[in-house]
């Protein structure tokens, strides 16, 4: 009875983020709420039922302490926040975002989570991200409610694009390691292989800039950290190379690349892109399906000075360097808005964006109020007063330069805290099980990069994933650590 319970609380924590999406995201209060007092009761289930509740690791604790006091921090903050509504619904995110990792820790320990839990999380995304793609594809059939600030980016059910281009990169770079994890059946790497491409379909129609960023990102630590790097760099080959045909084409289709408020899709076009992304999510499923051909054992050649991690993200963080040297050289300075707005390719290629004056005003008033910050949820005020604004955005677009505005050093230190207590934990699995650990920081970086760009802590459609792949580095490395060690005294044993 009881693993029964269990098992079923933890199909909740897995698919509850998606069931959320379709509510704004959990954006809005109702939603946010409702999914509040569903985590906590699942909490309270938890701590009756579970052996160990509690995290035994250091890395586990300081997670989930730093987590904890963030939410203790921004609960006194609202004594002196200028707008105690923001700062109130600052607050109920939190103490979701604080029960649900707890009930994470406990849920997803065990050899079916480790199994599973990719592959679930990769469902969830694709069937958001479908349901996003259902209106361009099947235009008649399907038609969303559409706002004039997305300006005929893909948006629903979440209604953000930038959110959506986000749960679309984590699910995209959580599919490419499931299709290029040589221990999994090669039936579920083909399926995650084409799922990934209409991932990679719903995050070029984002139009976000950031959620390409965090592709990039994912894709990169993949590469570094997989144990076996040519079955993983051949399917993150196999997946780009099929999803950028795909972004081609929807570019040269109008209303899959687009739709307005009060436009109606095109029957025709949206076939053709249906039939297009049939086509190369099989190409896809294929190539990451099929045995490489055996070839003749090469000889050695001269092993690197460093490691491959090493290797490859030194690599990449010296070709994102150069990168953004030049577009900044090429485009000049930028003028505080993005210079093509909506869904126009041409925005891609630009590192002009209003975020420079977010970022600005954050800075300047973290510098005025150090120690405890203005009071969660008064950037908006601050930012109100600037004369020059360029619009009337609560947010400061960065989940750290936001945090340490509105609550000082104290707030950040605690939100440091949590994020180096995951990072700990996912490097302490890497060292006894590098394939989980493998995906959990693939997808954890592609959120960390994100959350630098926009405000996906507000929006727990996309941040309770991943507070769950951030428990699972923690619940599978206490599991597995210990197991290693006595596998290695025993080892020690029989030498003797």
């Amino acid at each position: 009875m009881r693993r029964s319970v269990l098992a079923v609380g933890a199909a909740v924590v897995i698919f509850g983020p998606t069931a959320l999406a379709f509510f704004s995201g959990g954006y809005f209060g109702p939603a946010r709420l409702i999914a509040g007092i569903a985590t906590w009761v699942l909490v309270i289930v938890v701590a009756l039922l579970a052996p160990r509740p509690l995290p035994s690791s250091t890395a586990g604790r300081l997670a989930l302490g730093g987590l904890t006091l963030l939410t203790v921090w921004t609960a006194l903050s609202i004594s002196w926040a200028p707008v105690a509504g923001r700062a109130q619904d600052d607050l109920q995110r939190l103490v979701l975002y604080v029960g649900f990792f707890f009930a994470a820790l406990v849920l997803l320990r065990g050899t079916s989570a480790r199994r599973w839990l990719e592959p679930a999380l990769v469902l969830g995304t694709f069937v958001v991200i479908a349901y996003a793609l259902s209106e361009r594809l099947l235009p008649g059939v399907v038609e969303f409610a559409r706002s004039e600030s997305a300006a005929g980016r893909l948006e629903q059910p979440i209604s953000y694009w930038n959110a959506l281009g986000l749960l679309a990169a984590i699910g995209f770079v959580l599919a490419t390691r499931v299709a290029g994890d040589p221990e999994r059946e090669r039936g579920l790497r083909a399926g995650a292989a084409a799922a990934a491409v209409a991932l990679g379909l719903g995050v070029y129609l984002s139009f976000s800039r950031g959620a390409l960023a965090a592709v990039a990102a994912g894709v990169v630590f993949l590469l570094a950290l997989a144990p076996k790097g040519r079955p993983q760099l051949r399917a993150a080959l196999a997946v780009v190379g099929a999803s950028v045909p795909a972004a081609v084409v929807a570019s040269r289709l109008p209303t899959v690349q687009s739709i307005d408020p009060g436009e109606h899709g095109d029957s025709t076009e949206g076939l053709i892109m249906f039939g297009v992304l049939i086509l190369l999510a099989g190409v896809a499923a294929y190539l990451v399906a099929r045995r490489p051909s055996e070839r003749p054992q090469a000889p050695a050649g001269p092993s690197l000075p460093v490691s491959r991690p090493t290797a490859v993200l030194a690599t990449a963080g010296l070709l994102i360097v150069a990168a953004a040297l030049a577009a900044a050289v090429f485009e000049g300075k930028p003028e505080g808005t993005s210079p093509v707005q909506g869904a126009d390719p041409a925005r891609l290629g630009s590192i002009d964006t209003n975020r420079y004056r977010y970022w600005e005003v954050a800075i300047a008033t973290w510098a005025d109020n150090p120690i405890n910050g203005v009071g969660s949820g008064g950037f908006q005020v601050e930012w109100l007063k600037e004369r020059d604004r360029v619009d009337k955005s609560g947010d400061a677009h960065s989940l750290y330069l936001e945090t340490l505005a509105e609550l000082g050093v104290v707030g950040f230190a605690f939100l440091m805290a949590f994020l180096f207590g995951t990072a700990a934990a996912v490097v302490r699995l890497h060292r006894v099980a590098p394939g989980p650990a493998t995906a959990l920081a693939g997808g954890l970086a592609a959120w960390a990069v994100h959350a630098g760009l926009d405000w996906d802590w507000e929006m727990p459609a996309v941040t309770l994933p991943a507070l769950m792949l951030g428990a699972a580095a923690i619940a599978w490395s206490e599991e597995l650590l210990p197991r290693a060690a006595r596998r290695e005294q025993d080892t020690d044993l029989v030498g003797i």
